[in-house]
């Protein structure tokens, strides 16, 4: 098969439909043959930001031994403490002051 080259070689813009010489014309970034006049750069918003990576886990890993974890307790009232132990009522006692109303 053969190509023409050179002088008789020409190619049509994809954007203006404009004839150039096809030594002239240019491939944008999502595939357009067009001239040289219509040819810009791919825009760097257009490129995807680099994904930083996930930490690893560690491949053996065992909890600190100084730490006991007992200071943490679940109330719970539903059922018979499914959640960790039943809450106990207990009882409050709050006093804000003495209110005096007078009426005329």
């Amino acid at each position: 098969m053969a190509f023409a080259t050179n002088k008789h070689a020409f190619g049509i813009c994809d954007i203006t439909g404009f004839r150039y010489k096809l030594k002239d014309m240019k491939m944008t970034w999502d595939g357009f043959l067009v001239g040289p006049d219509q040819w810009s750069p791919k825009q760097p918003q257009l490129q995807r930001k680099p994904t930083p990576l996930d930490p690893q886990a560690l491949k053996i890993s065992r909890p600190d031994a100084t730490s006991d974890n007992n200071f943490f307790s679940v109330y719970t009232n539903v059922g018979d403490g499914i959640l960790g132990t039943t809450l106990q009522t207990f009882a409050i006692n709050v006093s804000v002051g003495e209110l005096e109303v007078t009426t005329s």
